[in-house]
């Protein structure tokens, strides 16, 4: 039995699916965490830290590059045809739009919230705990991670 979830674990950890998926997550979160470091917006080493491995946000969008990476991976693999394919371009569209609109939104509702509460608050002298701002991303960012993970998707099937 151990030697069967030994092979198991080496087939995932050599899948081009998976490794293309991860590749580029991190590769897309180590150029986010760079382009903070090169705009001067890092505010901490802990705060650099977060980013690397787990802030959401931000130029590109990992995201973005992890399913449109997972996307031309089955599609290389498997055929653009295939069930797979579309299968995981419907998730691709839905976790885009979802970045894009649904969580960008929600966080420029939750800003607007926080400076409403904290107005009122000052004006009545009590106590305001602000809701968290989920940063979204703007349209740019996500384009940038589709290409992304379009070429990770692309570079690891025919490498």
């Amino acid at each position: 039995m151990r030697a069967t979830v030994c092979q198991q674990i080496f087939r995932l950890l050599h899948n081009p699916i998976f490794l293309a998926a991860i590749s580029s997550w991190v590769i897309s979160q180590f150029i986010k965490t760079i382009i903070t470091l090169l705009t001067s917006r890092a505010t901490s080493f802990r705060g650099l830290i977060e980013l690397l491995f787990w802030r959401t946000g931000g130029m590109p969008s990992s995201h973005s590059a992890l399913v449109s990476s997972v996307a031309t991976t089955i599609g290389f693999r498997h055929g653009v045809s295939s069930d797979f394919f579309v299968f995981s371009c419907c998730f691709a569209l839905i976790v885009i739009r979802d970045s894009v609109g649904v969580r960008r939104s929600s966080g420029q509702q939750a800003k607007a919230l926080n400076e409403l509460g904290m107005k009122v608050a000052s004006r009545l002298k009590y106590q305001f705990k602000p809701v968290k701002e989920i940063q979204g991303h703007r349209p740019m960012e996500v384009l940038v991670g589709i290409l992304l993970g379009f070429f990770i998707g692309v570079a690891v099937s025919t490498l």
